[in-house]
Formats: C-alpha cells, structure tokens, sequence
C-alpha cells in the first residue's frame, strides 16, 4: 500500500505541475494582449544579411519603382491574391485591429510589423510565438524589405511588390 507520506508528496507535486500549467497560460495570454511596444527601434548592426530581392526585367523594375508597395498573400490558396497597400506602418497578425489580418492560428494577434525608416521598408517581428520568417530566414530584429522578398507568418506566405 501506498503509504500516507507518499500520498502527500504526490499530491504536493500534483497540485506544483497544476500552479506551473495556470502560469504558464496566464503568461501567455498576457503575451498575445499585451500592446507592441511604441518605442522606436534603433537600426541594428551586424545584423544578419539581408536576402536579395528577386531579379525582374526593366519593365518590372520601372514599374515596381513608380507604383505603390502592397503585400501580396501568395499561401494558402484560399487567400492567395489578397492585397495590402504598405502606407507608414502595418500591423500584421489575427487581431482585428491589424491593418492586415490574416486567419491563421499559426499567426499571434499581433504577430509583426512593417514600416517605412531611412527610405527603406522594414519587417519586425513584436514578440510572436512562432517567429516570423523573410525569405527563410528568421527575422531577428528589424529588417530590410524589398520587391519580391516573401515573408512567412505561420502557414501564411506574403510577397512585397
């Protein structure tokens, strides 16, 4: 038989693992309420390489210089085609609030953002769970975006163009 000391560590130990799980839900639902920081970001040095945008003919190029930037939703089929015009800052994530939502449980509420600095548009990741990827590299602090670079959230694959 199991033995009366016993019995109390075990539900010691149970009532431990039950107090870490209600925290750990806690912190995490925390993370997904909590407003991206409105501090700006300085540039960041050293940082890793930036990948080179796809090579387009000079039709493409002249084009691309004169128009508008937008992303384009490329992944999943179902949402492929769907665009955003890139106008100051863009929030991207579930939440209704972001300038692009996208329906995706993969993507946090607030997953990330990109913006306009030094003539340059930039991709942030603010935080999300399950990071965020520009052209299969993980992004690590701000980083440069340029026409043709995609950027994965989740299952979801976007182009600027």
């Amino acid at each position: 038989m199991i033995s009366d000391q016993l019995l109390f560590v075990l539900k010691l130990c149970l009532l431990a693992v039950l107090y870490l799980f209600f925290f750990r839900v806690v912190r995490a639902v925390w993370a997904e309420l909590r407003p991206s920081p409105a501090v700006p970001v300085p540039p960041v040095s050293g940082a890793a390489p930036v990948p080179q945008p796809v090579k387009r003919g000079r039709k493409d190029r002249a084009a691309a210089a004169t128009s508008k930037p937008k992303l384009v939703i490329l992944e999943p089929a179902e949402n492929a085609g769907r665009s955003f015009d890139l106008d100051g800052e863009v929030s991207i994530g579930r939440a209704a609030g972001c300038q692009v939502t996208l329906d995706d449980t993969y993507a946090s509420q607030i997953h990330a953002r990109v913006f306009a600095r030094d003539n340059q548009w930039q991709i942030e990741d603010v935080g999300s769970t399950n990071g965020t990827w520009l052209n299969r590299h993980k992004v690590s602090g701000p980083m440069v975006v340029q026409r043709g670079d995609r950027i994965q959230i989740g299952n979801t694959v976007l182009e600027m163009q």
